[in-house]
């Protein structure tokens, strides 16, 4: 649901003075830390409040094409710490028209782009192309498996995504969601939103951000925190063989910063991270899986880098 212009920037100042008490409060990530997939929220202050209150510095909120003066007006007010990316339904005539549109208003990339059709359908492949075009990163929701009976899948067939990234090599990719988390895991056969237990290296998602230096891993959500927390032995490797092409992101919807309300809606199979934030599960695997280097880059430098992000 969109809110007025009036609402939207009157927010802000609403949050100023709280943001100025919780800018004191020590962030435990040793870091300065960009959250690369923070939905934009009804009120731009709630936005703010979850980034205070989990550490985050700046984030990239990702929006429909339709907010991006909402999202503008904001950032007049707020330009160190929010930047955003467009989504548009991709499916419907004049999706490239409007997405190029939010580019020229100032969106720095296609996200997040979630819909029932094929990783490799022409509605795709035109986007594809465009963001190529437009010099611009695109994120994709892979996702095999309904989390509820009547949801559906989206972007299905990533594991013959290979043929994508070597048809357009200049578009960069963002992987994320399930089916691109899951596949970490040689052994994983769309059986299971969020598999779990020991992985077995070789899986499609770990040989092609191996191969392909147009492919980035966006590691939000429970899936993302899933892939780094189910095996232990595994991630600490993972992260510094592919310590450039990982970001972090939360895509986390609880309401403080800190797990109060609904951290993964319409997410029955991510019910592991009720009570709790995303951004903080995910930052502490991270902080505890690799050195403050890599840390660093993928908190913080890969995606000022991705997305071209003037700091």
């Amino acid at each position: 649901m969109l809110v007025t212009r009036r609402v939207f920037v009157g927010s802000l100042a609403a949050a100023a003075a709280v943001r100025v008490v919780r800018a004191q409060e020590p962030s435990p990530w040793k870091a300065p830390v960009l959250d690369g997939h923070l939905h934009l929220r009804r009120e731009v202050a709630a936005n703010l409040t979850h980034m205070d209150g989990c550490g985050v510095t700046k984030a990239i909120i990702l929006a429909r094409d339709t907010a991006a003066d909402q999202i503008n007006e904001a950032r007049k007010q707020s330009a160190a710490r929010v930047v955003w990316a467009a989504s548009t339904d991709i499916t419907s005539p004049g999706a490239e028209a409007r997405l190029t549109e939010a580019v020229k208003k100032g969106a720095l990339g296609f996200a997040e782009m979630k819909f029932r059709v094929a990783a490799d359908s022409a509605e795709f492949q035109r986007v594809y192309a465009l963001a190529a075009e437009l010099g611009v990163p695109i994120m994709i929701h892979f996702q095999e498996v309904p989390h509820f009976e009547g949801e559906g899948v989206f972007a299905t067939g990533f594991k013959q995504f290979e043929a994508m990234l070597k048809k357009y090599p200049k578009t960069r990719f963002v992987g994320h969601a399930d089916a691109f988390w899951a596949n970490v895991d040689a052994r994983y056969a769309n059986e299971a939103a969020y598999p779990s237990g020991a992985i077995t290296r070789g899986g499609v998602t770990d040989k092609l951000l191996g191969d392909y230096a147009n492919l980035f891993g966006d590691l939000s959500a429970n899936s993302g925190n899933n892939a780094l927390s189910r095996d232990p032995q595994f991630t600490p490797d993972f992260l510094r063989r592919h310590q450039d092409k990982l970001i972090f992101g939360s895509d986390c919807s609880c309401a403080d910063g800190k797990g109060s309300g609904v951290a993964q809606a319409n997410n029955p199979a991510a019910a592991r991270l009720a009570g709790k934030c995303v951004a903080r599960e995910t930052l502490t695997v991270l902080q505890s899986s690799a050195s403050p280097e890599i840390f660093r880059k993928l908190v913080w430098e890969n995606g000022h880098r991705l997305y071209r992000i003037q700091t």
